[in-house]
């Protein structure tokens, strides 16, 4: 009879303490950005984390973790707790092309995260240092195949969105540069600024204000048209026929992390990017708002490793 006693209170206790527990979140979120501070995709992830912080009514802080195109980023991800409190901010270079890139890939982006939320389209720019006398994207293939290897081309690391789009460019115009791989995009636009390098590929929202300040000189975007928050600058696709490179952002979690928590942070993002305040603010920075399903962003990654692993091995690409 007392045993019985004691195990029915027990039983109390713990359903007690359960239906008492906190809801998520309940404690600041850290979102991982895997690249150093100052690229596209750091401004993308604090235009995210203000108000996901007051949606939430916890902080949501910014930890940059670069290097390695990502990997370290990843790896912390991947190790981290699987509760909702440690995220990452991903792009396809971490999801896409690094398991095509490197053989013995530290992480498996199918088995080691849960997608959450893709947030973002968008396009790239292809910049130049403003003493490069080129003034068009026909002139700029003119002077690489007239000086084969003489233009150096910065990028936020080998197999990132930047230099994808470099790679699928000198593939459709038959063109040749020298890459200089970078720990991030904010390191390579230092170069680029300095004249230390002559070309990049970055994003629209990180290439804009240099362009506008006359410190670089645009040539082209590379969507299939011109984009509407840069309209005077051409679509490569003016130029080269057929050209066209998108790419995208998204948030994932440890793997494991409960369904639940990522159905609330998915609707809780999702709202957020809903709002013509986001999505204007996206659109003034060349990207487009998606803010689809899990699920749908889940379909997306695994639609793209095939897509990178076919352009890794046609062009015999190697991690630098």
């Amino acid at each position: 009879m007392k045993f019985n006693l004691l195990v029915t209170t027990l039983a109390f206790m713990v359903c007690t303490a359960f239906s008492h527990a906190d809801p998520f979140p309940n404690k600041p979120i850290r979102l991982v950005v895997p690249y150093p501070p100052g690229g596209g995709t750091d401004v993308v992830a604090r235009l995210i984390a203000e108000p996901l912080t007051q949606a939430l009514n916890q902080s949501v802080y910014i930890d940059n973790k670069g290097g390695a195109n990502g990997i370290i980023g990843c790896n912390f991800v991947a190790n981290a707790q699987a509760d909702g409190y440690t995220i990452l901010l991903v792009l396809p270079s971490q999801m896409s092309v690094n398991p095509a890139l490197y053989k013995k890939a530290s992480y498996d982006p199918i088995q080691d995260f849960a997608p959450i939320i893709q947030l973002t389209s968008f396009e790239v720019a292809l910049v130049i240092y403003p003493s490069l006398e080129v003034n068009s994207v026909t002139e700029l293939i003119q002077y690489a195949k007239s000086k084969p290897g003489s233009l150096s081309l910065a990028s936020a690391g080998t197999g990132s969105s930047g230099h994808m789009a470099a790679v699928w460019f000198a593939m459709k115009t038959g063109i040749d540069w020298v890459h200089i791989p970078f720990k991030g995009a904010g390191p390579a636009f230092a170069d680029l600024l300095a004249g230390s390098e002559q070309v990049m590929f970055a994003t629209t929202l990180s290439t804009l204000p240099y362009v506008r300040s006359g410190k670089l000189k645009a040539l082209g975007v590379t969507g299939a048209t011109r984009s509407a928050a840069a309209p005077e600058i051409p679509a490569i696709a003016e130029s080269v026929p057929g050209y066209e490179f998108t790419q995208w952002h998204g948030l994932v979690a440890p793997a494991k992390t409960p369904a639940e928590v990522i159905a609330k942070l998915n609707s809780e993002i999702a709202k957020i990017l809903k709002t013509p305040k986001m999505r204007e603010r996206f659109a003034s920075l060349g990207s487009e708002v998606v803010a689809g399903s899990p699920q749908d962003f889940d379909k997306l990654i695994k639609n793209e490793l095939t897509r990178y692993a076919d352009i890794v091995k046609i062009t015999g690409m190697k991690a630098e």
